[in-house]
């Protein structure tokens, strides 16, 4: 799968990435799209609330998620779409 990278201008033009979360990605360090190529949406959601230093909605994880698999060169989903699959990720682990 080849990646989005040459294809995005910039964090808000990801499907799914409005102003708020690129400023969450600005805080995670991540300031141009083809940053979040290889990144792990749970960490990233993990890294986050460390910065912020309060709790931030699981479904972050699931618009992270689909922000990094379409740079990756996944098609364009609803963060919704991924839900399900961040719920049976975060089951697993308890």
């Amino acid at each position: 799968m080849k990646s989005r990278y040459k294809q995005v201008s910039d964090l808000t033009s990801i499907p799914n990435v409005g102003k708020a979360t690129a400023e969450d990605l600005h805080l995670l360090g991540l300031h141009n799209p083809d940053a979040l190529i290889g990144q792990d949406p749970y960490q990233m959601h993990q890294r986050l609330e460390v910065i912020t230093g309060k709790r931030h909605d699981p479904c972050v994880i699931d618009v992270f998620i689909a922000a990094v698999r379409y740079m990756e060169g996944h098609d364009a989903k609803n963060w919704w779409d991924y839900t399900a699959e961040r719920k049976a990720y975060l089951a697993g682990r308890t």
